[in-house]
């Protein structure tokens, strides 16, 4: 183990016990998931430098930084060793259960883009990034973040595969696409992952995601059959059933009395309270007498003509401050992937295969987890409380995680 602080001193051996043992925790879940000790040594080097300081963390230079001559070991690693990266994920999937998990948790979809140039990486085209806010050539990756009061982390992905590619068999096979990978839209990924984690038994009871899911019925309907409330942002165009007619949710917001609007945190950002003012039209749910539906708007208080629109699905009496809490949690996916592209590594790749795709993010979705789980047991977070959505930089950099 070489995953130490830097000058060592007698307190800061006491600071670095618990970072050893929760190393010692991660090492003995995964280790079975490795046929031969050589491939589970790798995977646990590659996750002690993509958490350490490296500048890149690209097989290169995490080799440099363990003393390898060469990259050999995980390029060996990511390309051709015998190892399931979907075994790993479930196993991610526990880990952060068991030292984050909540009955209350909120699952949060998006996506983000990783910039590429050429045309060999898998899946990659001119496509629009949202991390970007443009179409580039790119990966597109879906994910999965499970956000609890102890702390929010990533859990599931899917490379989205655009039809150019699928339509194409002879290069899906040059990048070792699956024989039976088909193309998916981002929505039916996102519905994927959100059934492995009911399926795997996460503790959760909120779905979030932006617009380009909450805007689509079918995507709405498979989270109430999941048994999860939801609050979803939507287009201003969006409509919704009222009786036996359709309106638009703009058009329903307008309609409400000024003295409606409450000003509410939706909690903490980087520069402190993110207060907005708040308005929630409710309505009956057309099958389900124990739920109901709302239509939620949110406004800026210098601009109160900016007004982002939410649906929402959620049991009869739900109120409107814990609506605007769990509207507020879907801002931690942004930064699990600041934290998780800046801290870990998770678009600092140069692997173009599918596979290899999807074992470097795993590797660093745990990576993320692992710092994520150590943070949450190094602070006394209040019970029913978020912790601040600060980075993994600052934590980092307190305890010295360095790799020698």
């Amino acid at each position: 183990m070489v995953l130490l602080h830097s000058n060592i001193n007698k307190a800061d051996t006491q600071a670095v016990e618990p970072v050893l043992a929760q190393f010692d925790e991660l090492e003995k879940r995964i280790a079975p998931r490795f046929a031969r000790l050589e491939a589970k040594k790798a995977a646990l080097a590659y996750i002690k430098g993509l958490i350490s300081p490296v500048e890149r963390k690209n097989s290169w230079q995490l080799a440099e930084a363990i003393g390898d001559k060469a990259p050999y070991r995980f390029q060996n690693l990511l390309n051709r060793a015998a190892w399931d990266a979907d075994a790993v994920r479930d196993d991610l999937k526990q880990y952060v259960v068991e030292h984050l998990g909540d009955d209350n948790a909120v699952l949060i979809v998006d996506e983000t883009g990783f910039l590429k140039q050429g045309d060999k990486s898998v899946g990659v085209q001119r496509q629009y990034s949202g991390t970007a806010g443009r179409t580039q050539n790119c990966q597109v990756g879906v994910f999965l973040v499970y956000a609890s009061s102890n702390g929010h982390t990533l859990i599931d992905r899917e490379l989205y595969l655009p039809k150019r590619w699928t339509n194409d068999r002879q290069r899906c096979e040059r990048a070792g696409v699956p024989e039976n990978v088909e193309f998916a839209t981002k929505l039916q990924l996102a519905r994927k992952m959100l059934g492995r984690a009911r399926d795997a038994g996460i503790p959760a009871r909120w779905v979030c995601a932006d617009a380009l899911y909450g805007t689509d019925h079918r995507f709405r309907q498979f989270i109430e059959a999941q048994r999860l409330n939801y609050v979803l942002a939507v287009s201003r165009d969006q409509t919704i059933w009222v009786g036996k007619s359709q309106h638009r949710v703009d058009a329903i917001i307008r309609r409400i009395e000024e003295s409606a609007w409450q000003t509410l945190s939706a909690g903490n950002g980087s520069r402190g309270e993110r207060l907005y003012q708040w308005a929630l039209a409710t309505f009956e749910h057309p099958k389900n007498p124990q739920l109901q539906r709302f239509v939620l708007a949110r406004r800026k208080l210098e601009n109160s003509a900016e007004i982002t629109y939410y649906l929402v699905s959620a049991p009869v009496g739900t109120c409107l401050q814990e609506i605007v809490e769990v509207a507020g949690v879907r801002w931690t996916i942004e930064s699990c992937f600041q934290s998780a592209k800046g801290e870990v590594g998770l678009d600092q790749y140069e692997v173009r295969s599918w596979p290899s795709w999807y074992r470097h993010i795993t590797l660093s979705m745990f990576a993320h987890a692992f710092l994520t789980v150590l943070k949450a047991s190094a602070l006394e977070v209040k019970k029913g409380e978020l912790p601040a959505q600060n980075s993994l930089f600052e934590f980092k950099k307190k305890r010295g995680l360095y790799y020698l």
